[in-house]
């Protein structure tokens, strides 16, 4: 993919998800894995205040008209950093100290914004992200993945594969789709998954994770599977997804999906990733 296309013009993220039952399945525990090869680890140990591994992650840049999200994505540390103590910290702030201009006006956020494209793909594996995600009317976590060729087929052509996406007036569900060429945006096949007992996702740290093989994908919230699929989801679209993917974590403000926040929506708002791990069947 070329720079420009990473830095402002390819700003996916899903607009909503379409549920479709049958593929979904109840949750259930995942089945122990064989031994597995660690083909990518980021456990984000380093000094407080200091940016993510270069030979890992890029840091895009820019706002998104196409979800009509509020945020601008920075360079630097002021919006993605490590604690000190094991942490990634994605931080979404109301403010605009760079006098940013996204599509509507000056921009009212900043967050950021990481991808492993040019550094790392994966074709298969199981892949996870443990991490306590944000709350609030307009807040967007997302942990997904596009596929590699993007910038020379575009979106959805691509493929895109998502992990984990909040939706902050939904505190205690995920969701994970698909998108493809006849099955994006709206229209993406997905499934969602609900904590018990009305637990919040903001309130802890989660394992969010595929397991990914050729014509299956499997969906996982803490070891608990709760959706399968295949191409016979697809209602005859073509499955693209058995070439190499990279790897991207954001936080966005309002669009489309979430909504813009209110006056409920307190800031700032932070997603703290613990660790993320790709394996492959040994």
């Amino acid at each position: 993919m070329n720079s420009a296309c990473l830095l402002r013009r390819c700003l996916f993220t899903t607009l909503s998800v379409a549920l479709v039952a049958s593929a979904a399945v109840a949750p259930t525990h995942a089945a122990p894995r064989p031994a597995a090869a660690v083909t990518f680890s980021d456990t984000f140990d380093g000094a407080a205040g200091s940016g993510v591994d270069p030979a890992k992650w890029q840091t895009e840049t820019g706002d998104n008209v196409d979800n009509h999200e509020r945020q601008y994505y920075t360079q630097g540390t002021d919006n993605a950093r490590l604690d000190g103590q094991g942490h990634l910290v994605i931080e979404a702030r109301r403010e605009n100290p760079g006098n940013y201009q996204c599509w509507y006006g000056s921009c009212e956020y900043t967050s950021a914004r990481l991808n492993t494209s040019g550094r790392f793909t994966a074709t298969y594996g199981h892949v996870e992200a443990r991490m306590k995600i944000p709350r609030g009317q307009g807040i967007w976590p997302a942990f997904w993945m596009l596929g590699q060729d993007i910038g020379d087929v575009g979106w959805p052509e691509s493929g895109e594969i998502d992990v984990m996406e909040n939706v902050g007036f939904e505190p205690s569900t995920v969701h994970g789709t698909l998108h493809g060429p006849g099955y994006s945006g709206s229209g993406g096949i997905g499934a969602a998954y609900t904590l018990p007992n009305g637990q919040a996702f903001a309130d802890d740290f989660h394992t969010f994770a595929v397991d990914w093989a050729p014509d299956s994908i499997t969906w996982s919230v803490d070891g608990t599977v709760y959706q399968t699929r295949t191409p016979a989801d697809l209602g005859g679209n073509r499955w693209v997804f058995d070439k190499p993917f990279f790897l991207i974590m954001n936080l966005a403000v309002g669009g489309y999906w979430p909504g813009d926040p209110d006056g409920s929506t307190s800031f700032p708002q932070q997603l703290v990733v613990d660790e993320v791990t790709v394996t492959t069947s040994g």
